[in-house]
C-alpha cells in the first residue's frame, strides 16, 4: 500500500463527497464529522437548491462547494466560481475542527474593520471576499439562498462552540510559526515540496480529483493553476500560508520545521496562479497592508520582492516605528 492509500485508509475520506486544501488550499485532505459520511458509503452532494436558507445547506455549500457553484455546475446560473476548489479545503472538517482556519469563533469575529476593504464588514463581506479571491470566482447576491444558508451555517458553529467542553476546545497543533529571520529559500521549498507535499498535491501541485468527474472536486486539492486560489487570496501570502503549513501539513503528521514551513511555502506561491484584477484598489491605507502583502503599492520603499519572500523583520521594524509615531 502507498504512503496516499494509508493515508485516505487513516482519515476515511470519501472520494465521492469532494472535499479536499482549499486555501486554501494548502490542504492534503480532510476528516469529515460523521454528518458529511465515512469511506462506507458517501452520497454525492445533491444539486437541487433547498427552498429555504437552513444551516445544513450551508454546511453543504462549505463541504461540496466545487459541486454546487463551481464550473461544472449545471446550472449556468449558480456558476460562481472558476475554480473547483472546496470551503473545507483550508476550513478542515466544514470549519468545525478547533485550531487554525477554525470556523467555530466566526460569529465572535463580526462585524470588524478590514483593513483591505477599508471598513467595517460583516460575515457576508467575509463570505464574497473568499468567493472571489480563495475560490477564484464572483460575489454571491446577498439575498441569494446560497448567502443566507452559508452565513447561518457560520453563526451557527458559535453555538456548538458554546457548547463544547474546554478538553474538546483545544487543539492538537504544533507550536505556532516563528518568522525565520532571513528571505525565504524556493529552491529548499521546491524539496520539502517533492518530499512531504507531493505525494497527495501531485508532483506538479495540481492535487488529486476526488473521482473521475471533474465536478467533484478534488480530494487532494491543487495548490497551484487554473483550479486553485488566485493572487488575492489571503494563502497567497507567504507567512499566512506557511502559518497554516506548520499547523496542519502534512496532515495529521504536522511535523515541519519553521524553515521547512517558510521555504515550501514561497515554493507554493511562486507558482503560476490566476490574477485577480485591480488588487490595486485594496487597503486604501496602505500602512494597514500585512508586511507580506504579495502586491503593491506600499507605504514604504521595500521591493515587492522582499514582501513577497522576506526578510520580514526590517519591514515589520520599519511599521513599529510608524505606529510609535502616531
Amino acid at each position: 500500500m502507498s504512503a496516499r492509500d494509508s493515508m485516505l485508509r487513516r482519515y476515511a475520506v470519501p472520494l465521492a463527497a469532494g472535499v479536499g486544501v482549499g486555501v486554501a488550499v494548502l490542504v492534503a485532505g480532510v476528516r469529515l464529522s460523521p454528518s458529511i459520511g465515512s469511506a462506507s458509503g458517501a452520497a454525492s452532494a445533491p444539486s437541487a437548491v433547498p427552498a429555504e436558507a437552513t444551516e445544513e445547506y450551508g454546511r453543504r455549500l462549505i463541504a461540496h462547494t466545487a459541486e454546487l457553484l463551481g464550473p461544472d455546475q449545471g446550472d449556468p446560473d449558480r456558476r460562481f466560481m472558476d475554480s473547483r476548489l472546496n470551503c473545507a479545503s483550508c476550513h478542515l472538517a466544514v470549519g468545525t475542527e478547533p485550531g487554525t482556519l477554525t470556523l467555530l469563533q466566526t460569529r465572535e469575529h463580526y462585524p470588524r474593520f478590514s483593513g483591505r476593504a477599508g471598513g467595517m464588514t460583516e460575515i457576508e463581506d467575509r463570505i464574497n471576499e473568499c468567493m472571489q479571491r480563495s475560490m477564484n470566482g464572483r460575489p454571491l447576491p446577498v439575498d441569494s439562498v446560497e448567502m443566507k444558508a452559508m452565513a447561518a451555517y457560520l453563526r451557527g458553529l458559535g453555538g456548538q462552540y458554546d457548547a463544547m467542553s474546554a478538553s474538546s476546545r483545544k487543539t492538537d497543533e504544533p507550536p505556532p510559526f516563528a518568522t525565520p529571520p532571513r528571505a525565504a529559500d524556493r529552491q529548499a521549498g521546491r524539496e520539502v515540496f517533492e518530499k512531504r507535499c507531493a505525494i497527495c498535491h501531485g508532483g506538479d501541485g495540481l492535487g488529486l480529483l476526488a473521482s473521475g468527474d471533474k465536478a467533484k472536486g478534488y480530494l487532494f486539492p491543487p495548490l497551484w493553476g487554473p483550479d486553485s486560489f488566485n493572487t488575492g487570496a489571503g494563502m497567497h501570502r507567504v507567512l499566512t500560508a506557511a502559518r497554516f503549513i506548520k499547523a496542519r501539513m502534512p496532515l495529521g503528521e504536522p511535523t515541519l520545521t519553521n524553515d521547512e514551513a517558510f521555504d515550501v511555502a514561497a515554493f507554493i506561491n511562486d507558482q503560476p496562479r490566476p490574477v485577480m484584477a485591480a488588487l490595486e484598489n485594496d487597503y486604501p491605507d496602505r500602512s494597514a497592508k500585512p508586511i507580506d502583502n504579495g502586491y503593491g503599492p506600499f507605504a514604504d520603499d521595500f521591493p515587492l520582492e522582499q514582501h513577497r519572500f522576506g526578510p520580514f523583520a526590517p519591514i515589520e521594524a520599519y511599521y513599529k516605528a510608524l505606529r510609535e509615531k502616531k
